[in-house]
């Protein structure tokens, strides 16, 4: 007995440890510690103090730090933090590490000629990035500044879609003919050390079309006479600039691709996507699903005010609340049925257990398709097994509810003043007709979502739970008004 509880209060510290990693990592911490520190800054109380303690905090901490913890300062303080960096390295790595409302911030306080510099050093692909906290005018006004040669390539990247291939891509990359020597790879590479690219060599035909690569590792282990075309793999996986990102994103994480090669309609190599990029979309992914299936536009990733949290979630919750509104509207027809006086107290828990299912159903579904696992041959079978699933649930559940309730009646521990064999018919195919119709919404909705283009973890919100409120309850009170009419009641 004292070791199965010993086990028991083992596993208990476990679950508490657990959970409090979750919500105290180090880097957490960190942040809390960094964010403390610069509003003890902050409130400083000369000007010269304050700037004095804020560039002491960023010379001790790793720009990358600062740019995660300045999200919770005010806008007009993360301003004071990016200017006192220690030098452009530390600027730039603390502006691609930041939040977008962040960078909009500190760009509204820089000038041209500063968001200039700051892109000249960039990679194009993370430079591109950045120019989306950029209203139009600035872009254009920025880009007339640049060389010529690097402002095109911006432009070139920049024209593409923001969710396609095309925008995740550089076009800064190595790729050379197949006759080159590996000795001739190395010194064009030596002459270009600010293009990081060096993973995979690409290798060019005469046409100038994409036939193979060489792994960094081929160019080091081989004499440095040997024609990179001797030592080349063939390309496997190739993708073209207008795909969508969630194809990428299923392109590189089934195959593990350090760099996918992007090429245009003749084969013709047209730029490069890094694993690192595909890790930064996978990101933005997770946070848009959370926020479509939780019901709110609000940036997870970001600090937000309060109000302006509010106003991103309450456009959602309207719907929530016109669908309560039809339910009691609904209920409110039958309010003069004297077999209403009980069936109404069952309401809450019809409306909650058919809610769980179907948010389950479409959680399911909607997860399947954003990994890639749910395909058109697959897509019958996983309706089916939801449906099984729903119509095991509701007959599991429904039986057990209706014994439960008609035992509870039948001993007096529960006093309806009615049959207690009705009451507990009525709530067992209640609840299974209830969940019946949460199974069907909580299915077909992804799907049909889906078809008109519109996120299907749109299906996991309040959207569908507002529809599965109303007509789960609309099914208990036809189901109560059958068995209520059988009994002669």
């Amino acid at each position: 007995m004292n070791r199965h509880l010993s086990n028991v209060n083992e596993e208990n510290e476990e679950d508490e440890v657990s959970i409090g990693n979750m919500m105290d990592s180090r880097t957490s911490q960190l942040d809390d510690v960094l964010k403390e520190k610069l509003e003890q800054a902050f409130d400083q109380p000369s000007t010269q103090l304050m700037l004095h303690e804020v560039t002491k905090i960023a010379l001790e901490y790793d720009p990358v730090d600062l740019a995660h913890a300045v999200i919770r300062l005010p806008r007009a303080a993360r301003t004071v933090v990016y200017e006192n960096l220690p030098d452009l390295n530390a600027k730039i790595i603390f502006m691609t590490n930041t939040g977008s409302s962040t960078r909009a911030a500190i760009f509204s306080q820089i000038d041209d000629q500063e968001i200039r510099t700051l892109l000249d050093k960039m990679p194009l692909d993370e430079a591109v990035w950045l120019l989306d906290d950029l209203s139009n005018r600035r872009l254009k006004k920025v880009l007339e500044l640049m060389d010529h040669k690097r402002a095109a390539r911006i432009r070139e990247l920049y024209k593409h879609d923001s969710n396609s291939a095309g925008r995740l891509m550089t076009n800064e990359f190595f790729a050379f003919h197949l006759n080159t020597t590996i000795g001739e790879v190395a010194n064009v590479i030596r002459d270009n050390p600010g293009i990081d690219l060096t993973r995979r060599i690409f290798v060019l035909s005469d046409n100038d079309e994409l036939v193979g690569f060489v792994p960094a590792r081929n160019l080091i282990v081989n004499p440095p006479y040997v024609a990179i075309r001797q030592v080349m793999k063939p390309v496997l996986h190739k993708i073209h600039a207008d795909a969508s990102r969630d194809e990428v994103v299923d392109l590189v994480e089934r195959y593990r691709i350090p760099a996918l090669p992007v090429i245009d309609d003749d084969e013709r190599l047209h730029g490069v996507i890094t694993y690192e990029k595909v890790v930064e979309a996978l990101e933005e992914i997770a946070d848009e699903t959370i926020a479509n299936i939780a019901g709110t536009t609000e940036d997870i990733s970001e600090h937000q005010p309060t109000f302006q949290r509010f106003l991103g979630r309450a456009p959602w919750l309207i719907v929530t609340l016109c669908a309560g509104f039809v339910t009691a509207s609904a209920l409110s027809y039958f309010k003069d049925r004297h077999w209403f006086n009980f069936v109404a107290l069952f309401v809450p828990l019809i409306a909650g257990m058919s809610g769980n299912v179907g948010i389950q159903c479409s959680t399911v579904l909607v997860r399947s398709m954003s990994t890639g696992e749910l395909s058109q041959g697959t897509r019958k079978a996983a309706v089916l097994s939801e449906l099984c699933i729903g119509l095991l649930i509701g007959v599991v559940f429904g039986i057990f509810c209706g014994v439960f309730v008609y035992l509870l009646n039948r001993f007096d521990v529960q006093v309806m003043g009615t049959q207690p064999l009705m009451l507990g018919a009525i709530v067992s195919f209640g609840l299974f007709g209830a969940c019946m119709m949460a199974t069907l919404l909580g299915t077909l909705s992804p799907f049909f979502f889906a078809k008109f283009r519109v996120d299907p973890a749109v299906a996991s919100g309040p959207i569908v739970t507002a529809f599965n409120d109303v007509l789960s309850t609309l099914m208990y009170i036809l189901v109560a008004k059958v068995i209520s009419s059988f009994f002669n009641y």
